[in-house]
């Protein structure tokens, strides 16, 4: 009889911003790495508009290029699982997101416990700060986009403001939006595994 499934606790932080950005998340440790980049994306706001690249050692995983395949080897993050990882004694990897802003993030795996059988995964757990908004300029774009929104005598208070969207709080995010996100994954994944079981009964 197989025990009950196995989680890892990860902690996610952006690097080079204080105060600090970061994440808990609970995940399925057979999860794959391309899922788990999905549930960045999930946990931080971003919208997954550029590429990503999780960086393990000096191993690449990502989606590969094969125009880049000379210069950097890139393994197919789908084909990863974070078990393999920890399996190896891994307990921190980095991931990369938006090569342009370059936002760097640290992953640490805190802890792997049994799953909750009354909870469905991936889940968040807590964190702090707002991430910085998409195509902002990386680290330098942000610090400028700070000092303008908070100065309404700033000459690019308005324009960013417009651009942005609306107000901008970076010490607040939305919590109802990260969990109805990852909220969606979840139950994608659920809804994998149920279909997996009915297709492994009539075998």
């Amino acid at each position: 009889m197989n025990g009950p499934e196995k989680i890892a606790r990860l902690r996610i932080a952006l690097k080079d911003v204080e105060p600090e950005i970061w994440r808990r998340v609970e995940v399925p440790l057979g999860m794959n790495l391309k899922s788990l980049h999905d549930v960045i994306q999930a946990a931080f706001g971003w919208q997954d508009y550029h590429l990503f690249e999780f960086l393990v050692g000096e191993r690449r995983y990502g989606i590969p290029d094969p125009e880049w395949n000379d210069e950097r080897e890139v393994a197919q993050a789908k084909l990863t699982k974070l078990e393999a990882l920890v399996a190896e004694g891994i307990d921190g990897f980095d991931y990369s997101y938006d090569f342009g802003d370059n936002w760097e993030h640290a992953i640490a795996v805190e802890a792997i416990i049994d799953a909750d059988p009354t909870a469905k995964y991936p889940r968040f757990v807590d964190g702090a700060r707002r991430a910085p908004p998409e195509d902002v300029g990386g680290f330098p774009g942000y610090c400028a986009f700070l000092d303008a929104i908070a100065n309404k005598r700033h000459p690019e208070h308005k324009n960013l403001l417009k651009w942005h969207g609306g107000p901008y709080d970076p010490d607040h995010f939305d919590l109802f939006e990260l969990r109805l996100r990852l909220g969606a994954i979840a139950k994608r994944r659920y809804a994998g595994k149920a279909a997996y079981a009915k297709r492994k009964s009539k075998s």
